[in-house]
């Protein structure tokens, strides 16, 4: 997991503005299904949102779980939606590093 500053978090909410839901949490939680779920699109897409339909009390607590687990940075939770970031395996399927880093 990295740290973003304010300025990197803005950059990747911006970015994340446009996107669906391509994970939702539902009455299970979070079981392994949404972990690898989640996992297998970070690793394609590096930024997703997860969209929380049940546990919306605890999705703080829920959110950073999936994001630990998933290796990921939780970078904003706004409503019942929560955004994570990964960057790539590879360096030249990174698509916000170079924005990122200069910031």
């Amino acid at each position: 997991m990295i740290e973003l500053t304010s300025k990197q978090r803005k950059l990747l909410e911006k970015n994340a503005q446009g996107l669906n839901s391509v994970v939702i949490v539902g009455q299970n939680g979070v079981t392994s299904a949404v972990v690898s779920m989640a996992d297998a699109t970070l690793a394609a897409h590096e930024l997703i949102k997860v969209s929380f339909n049940d546990f919306k009390d605890e999705k703080k607590e829920l959110a950073a779980k999936l994001a630990d687990e998933c290796g990921a940075t939780l970078v904003r939770i706004i409503g019942s939606k929560v955004i994570l970031y990964r960057p790539a395996e590879k360096a030249a399927d990174r698509k916000f590093e170079k924005a990122l880093g200069k910031l």
